[in-house]
């Protein structure tokens, strides 16, 4: 009982909801180049492109996820 109690009380404390402590690792993988881009010019499309670079590198998105970034629409 005690153990079955004991598990209950750990599941419902990993349930937490809690913001980031600190998100610099985050910051360094998606990198700042996507703030202001729209899309719309050349410079823009680089600024995302660079983005997209970081998130496949840091494994943030699948093989196959950054294969289609890549593919012409």
């Amino acid at each position: 009982m005690l153990a079955a109690l004991m598990t209950v009380a750990l599941m419902a404390a990993g349930c937490g909801i809690s913001g980031p402590v600190d998100v610099t690792g985050l910051r360094r993988v998606a990198g700042t180049d996507l703030i202001g881009a729209r899309g719309e010019t050349p410079a823009d499309q680089r600024k995302i492109d660079r983005t997209v670079v970081g998130l496949c590198a840091g494994k943030v998105w699948t093989a196959e996820e950054c294969r289609q970034h890549g593919d012409k629409q």
